[in-house]
C-alpha cells in the first residue's frame, strides 16, 4: 500500500507542474479536468491536494532565498535616490529667482507699446470714419437707385440693383447701423418687386383671358381654311382625298400655308410679362411659389370660362360657338406656355385643365340635348364640334372624350332622323291611293328614274323618246316617296360623318339597322296590313309595290356596299327588309289567289244543278257566265299589272281551282243519280269554260291555261260518252291512257255510274262496269248496291270526294 500511494503522489506531482506551466486558463483547466475525471473517491482529492500545498511551499522558498541574496543592493539604491532629490529642490529656487526678474523688465516695455499703440489708432479712427461716410453714402444712393427703378416698372433693374447693394456694397458696410436697416429692408424690398410684376403679371392675364375666345375663333378659321385647302387638293387628286385633316400628309401638303395662331395680323400675344415674372421669381428664389401661384390664377379663369347653364336652341349656335372658343383659346395659350417656358407649367397639369373644360363642356352640352328635336340643329352643332376637335387635335391634346360626345350626338341625330322619316313613311302608305301612278312629262319621268331604283321595260330603255306621254307606271305614288325618303335618309346619315367622325362603323351599323327597320315596320308591315282588303285591285297594286320594294332592296344593298364610310368593313350587305318584302309578296300572292277563289266559289255556290231534271237546257248556266265575265274582266283589268309570272301562275291556278270546284258538283256525296239531261247542262257548262280559255288572247297562253282545265275537259268528254251509252271505253286502258288520262280511275267510275246511261231507265239494273274492270269485291252480282258499297270501302280509306276546303 506505501508503495501505491508513492506512486500517485509521484503521478499528481508531475501534473501539478504542468498545471502551473500552462499558458493560459483554458490550459490549466484542460490539465485539471482528466485528473478531476479520474478521480473516484474523496480519497484520492486529497493527495492532490497535498501535492498542490508542496509545490506551494517549494515556490515560497525559493522566493525567500532570492531575497535574501539582493537586500544589500535594494537599500544602497533608495539613498541613491534621496541625494537626487535634493539637487532637484535646489535648481528649481534658482529658475524663481530669474523668472522674476524677465517680468520686471517685459512690463516697462508694454507700457512703451501701449503708447505707441494708443498714438496711431487715434489716426486710424479718422481714416475709417472718412471712409465708412463715403460707403454709407454710396448704400443710400443705391437704396434710393432701387426704388426709382421700381417706380419706372423696371422690375428687372431694380432686382439687379438691389441684388448688387445687398451682396456687394452692403458687406462692405455690415458693421455699421445703417447695413443693418438696410438688411432688414431688403426682404420688403422684394416683395414690392415681387408684387408690382405680379400686377403686371395679372393684368397680362386678364387681357389673356378676354383674349382667349377671339384666339380660339382665329384658331377656327384657320383650321376651316385647312379643311376647304384639303377638300380642293382632295378633288385634285383623289389619292389625297383619303387623308383626314392632321394627318401627317395633309401637315406636309400644308407646310406652305404657314400662320401662327399666336401672332398674326389679327391677335398678337406677348409672352414678355410672363418671361420677366418667371425670371424675377426665380432671381428671388421663389419659382416654386410663383408656379403654384400662377397654376391657381390659370384655374380660377378656367373657371371663369365655363357658364352656368348653355343654350342649344340659339339657330346659329352662337353660345356652343363662344364656349368652344374660349376654351379653345385658353388651352393653346396653356400649350404655348408649356413650350416657351420650363418647369413653369407640367404637362399633367395642362392636360388637368383641358379634361376638365372639356368635362364641363360635355356636361353642359348633354344636359341641353334632351330639348334639341331638329336633326339639322344637331348636325350644326356637331359642325361646331368637330371644328373644335380638329383645332385642338392639331395641338395635341387628346380629343377622347369630345369623340364620345359625338357618339352621343349620331345616336340624338340618328334616333331624331329615324322619327322624322317613320312618321313620313307612314303618311306616304296611308295616304297613298294604290293606284298605277300617272307621269305627264319626260322630265318628271327622268326624276322618277333618277330618285328610284326602277328599271324600265327593254322598250323604254332602248328608245326613250318613243314613250308617250302621259304614261303609267306600274308602281303608285307610294314607292317613289318611300325611296325618296331613304336616299335622303341615307345622305343625311352620311352628312353627320363628313369632316371629323372616327366611328365611321358606327354610322354604317345605324344606317343598316335604321334602314331595317324602317323599311320593315313602316312599309312592309304597313302593306301587309292593307291586304286585308277585299278589293282585288289594291291588293294587286300592293303586291306590284312589294316586288319593286323588293327589287329596290336589292340595288339599296349595293348602293350601302359603296357608301359604306368604313374602310375597315368589307363584304356583303344583307338587309332584313329583302327578305321580308319577298314574303309579304308571297304572301300578297296568297292573298290575291285567296279573293279571286273566293269570288270563283261565290259563283259556282249559285250553281243550280238539279241532277235529275228531265229538261234539256239550250244554253249556259248564268253562274257559267258571270263566272267567265268575271275571269274576263280580271284579266284585261285588275290583274292587268301584275308581273307576268304571277299573273300567269294566278291565271293558271284560277281556272285549276274552277276545274277542281266543277268536278266536285257532280261527283257529291248528295248525288245520286244524273240524267242525262242534267248530264249535258253540266258538259254544256264546262264545254263553255274551255272555249272562253281557247278565246283568250295569246299573251295570256290559252295553250297552258288549258292544262289546267284538262282533267274537267276529259271528265266532261267521259260524262258526254255515259249519255250516249259508251262509257265503258273508259275501262279499256288502251283507250284511257289516251282520251283520259288525267282523269282519276275513282272518280271516272263513280261519274259513270251516277250518269244513266242511254236506254236504261231508272238508273238501275245491268252489270257494273267497275267490276268489269276487277276494281269490286269480286262479287259477280250486279245493281247499283254492288258499286255503293264498293265506294263506300275506298270513301272509307281515302276520304269522300265532297267540296274543296276554302281554308
Amino acid at each position: 500500500m506505501p508503495g501505491l500511494i508513492a506512486d500517485q503522489y509521484d503521478d499528481l506531482t508531475g501534473a501539478v507542474q504542468q498545471i502551473i506551466l500552462s499558458s493560459s486558463e483554458s490550459d490549466y483547466l484542460d490539465q485539471l479536468i482528466p485528473l478531476l475525471k479520474n478521480a473516484q473517491a474523496s480519497t484520492q482529492v486529497t493527495p492532490l491536494i497535498h501535492a498542490l500545498n508542496h509545490v506551494t511551499a517549494d515556490r515560497e522558498a525559493e522566493i525567500e532565498r532570492i531575497c535574501n541574496n539582493n537586500h544589500q543592493e535594494f537599500i544602497s539604491s533608495v539613498q541613491h535616490l534621496q541625494t537626487v532629490r535634493e539637487g532637484t529642490v535646489k535648481l528649481t529656487s534658482e529658475i524663481m529667482e530669474l523668472s522674476l526678474s524677465i517680468e520686471a523688465s517685459t512690463e516697462k516695455l508694454a507700457e512703451q507699446k501701449k503708447a505707441l499703440v494708443d498714438s496711431r489708432g487715434v489716426r486710424q479712427n479718422i481714416d475709417d470714419a472718412t471712409q465708412a461716410l463715403k460707403d454709407c453714402l454710396e448704400v443710400l444712393r443705391l437704396a434710393n437707385q432701387v426704388h426709382d427703378l421700381l417706380g419706372k416698372k423696371n422690375h428687372y433693374a431694380a432686382l439687379r440693383a438691389l441684388d448688387e447693394l445687398q451682396n456687394v456694397h452692403l458687406r462692405e458696410v455690415t458693421r455699421y447701423k445703417i447695413a443693418e436697416m438696410i438688411e432688414r429692408s431688403v426682404p420688403a424690398t422684394h416683395r414690392l418687386i415681387a408684387e408690382a410684376v405680379m400686377t403686371d403679371l395679372n393684368t397680362w392675364l386678364y387681357r389673356i383671358r378676354e383674349t382667349s375666345q377671339f384666339l380660339g375663333e382665329v384658331a377656327f378659321y384657320h383650321t376651316e381654311m385647312r379643311r376647304n385647302r384639303q377638300r380642293d387638293r382632295a378633288q385634285q387628286d383623289e389619292y389625297l382625298g383619303s387623308f383626314k385633316l392632321n394627318s401627317a400628309i395633309e401637315l406636309v401638303a400644308d407646310e406652305g400655308e404657314e400662320f401662327d395662331v399666336l401672332n398674326n395680323d389679327e391677335v398678337q400675344v406677348d409672352f414678355s410679362p410672363l418671361f420677366e415674372c418667371m425670371h424675377i421669381h426665380d432671381a428671388l428664389g421663389q419659382t416654386d411659389k410663383f408656379r403654384a401661384d400662377y397654376a391657381a390664377t390659370r384655374r380660377r379663369q378656367k373657371d371663369l370660362l365655363i357658364p352656368q347653364a348653355l343654350d342649344l336652341l340659339d339657330e346659329e349656335a352662337n353660345g356652343l360657338s363662344s364656349l368652344l372658343e374660349g376654351i379653345a383659346g385658353f388651352a393653346i395659350v396653356e400649350k404655348a406656355t408649356m413650350a416657351k417656358t420650363t418647369a413653369l407649367r407640367a404637362q399633367p397639369d395642362v392636360d388637368e385643365l383641358w379634361d376638365s373644360m372639356c368635362q364641363s363642356a360635355i356636361s353642359l352640352i348633354s344636359a341641353a340635348l334632351p330639348r334639341i328635336d331638329n336633326a339639322e340643329k344637331l348636325l350644326k352643332i356637331k359642325g361646331v364640334i368637330a371644328l373644335f376637335i380638329q383645332t385642338m387635335d392639331s395641338w395635341h391634346y387628346s380629343v377622347q372624350a369630345l369623340d364620345a360626345l359625338l357618339l352621343t350626338l349620331f345616336a340624338k341625330y340618328s334616333e331624331l332622323l329615324k322619327k322624322r322619316y317613320s312618321d313620313d313613311l307612314a303618311e306616304v302608305v296611308a295616304e297613298d291611293d294604290y293606284m298605277p301612278m300617272p307621269v305627264p312629262n319626260a322630265a318628271e319621268y327622268n326624276k322618277v328614274l333618277a330618285l328610284t331604283w326602277y328599271t324600265p321595260p327593254p322598250s323604254e330603255q332602248a328608245d326613250p323618246e318613243a314613250i308617250e306621254y302621259p304614261c303609267i307606271l306600274p308602281f303608285s305614288q307610294m314607292y317613289p316617296l318611300v325611296c325618296i325618303d331613304i336616299r335622303n335618309l341615307i345622305n343625311q346619315t352620311y352628312l353627320f360623318a363628313d369632316d371629323h367622325f372616327r366611328h365611321t362603323s358606327v354610322v354604317d351599323g345605324t344606317l343598316h339597322r335604321d334602314l331595317d327597320d324602317l323599311l320593315v315596320q313602316r312599309v312592309c308591315l304597313a302593306l301587309i296590313d292593307r291586304l286585308r282588303s277585299q278589293y282585288p285591285g289594291q291588293v294587286v297594286q300592293i303586291l306590284t309595290n312589294l316586288e319593286h320594294f323588293e327589287r329596290a332592296c336589292t340595288d339599296l344593298e349595293h348602293l350601302l356596299v359603296e357608301a359604306r364610310s368604313s374602310t375597315s368593313a368589307a363584304g356583303p350587305i344583307t338587309l332584313r327588309a329583302t327578305k321580308a318584302f319577298k314574303e309579304a309578296k308571297e304572301h300578297a300572292e296568297r292573298r290575291i289567289f285567296e279573293l279571286v277563289n273566293s269570288k270563283i266559289d261565290d259563283l259556282i255556290d249559285t250553281a243550280e244543278y238539279d241532277w235529275l231534271s228531265t229538261w234539256v237546257p239550250r244554253e249556259v248556266s248564268p253562274y257559267m257566265t258571270e263566272l267567265t265575265r268575271y275571269l274576263a274582266n280580271i284579266m284585261s283589268s285588275v290583274l292587268v299589272g301584275l308581273p307576268e309570272g304571277v299573273k300567269d301562275t294566278l291565271y293558271f291556278s284560277a281556272l285549276a281551282f274552277i276545274g277542281d270546284a266543277l268536278l266536285r258538283l257532280p261527283l257529291d256525296e248528295g248525288v245520286v243519280r244524273i240524267t242525262r239531261q242534267a248530264a249535258r247542262a253540266w258538259v254544256m257548262d264546262a264545254g263553255h269554260l274551255v272555249e272562253f280559255v281557247q278565246g283568250l288572247d295569246e299573251e295570256h297562253g290559252p295553250e297552258r291555261l288549258l292544262g289546267g282545265l284538262e282533267e274537267l275537259r276529259q271528265m266532261g268528254d267521259l260524262m258526254g260518252l255515259a249519255v250516249e251509252g259508251e262509257g265503258d271505253v273508259f275501262f279499256d286502258s288502251s283507250v284511257r291512257g289516251v282520251r283520259f288520262g288525267r282523269v282519276d280511275k275513282l272518280k271516272g267510275a263513280e261519274l259513270l255510274e251516277k250518269v244513266e246511261r242511254k236506254g236504261v231507265g231508272g238508273g238501275g239494273g245491268g252489270r257494273s262496269p267497275l267490276l268489269a274492270v276487277g276494281v269490286g269485291t269480286g262479287a259477280e252480282e250486279g245493281g247499283r248496291k254492288g258499286v255503293a258499297n264498293t265506294f263506300g270501302d275506298f270513301r272509307d280509306r281515302f276520304g269522300p270526294f265532297g267540296k274543296r276546303d276554302r281554308s
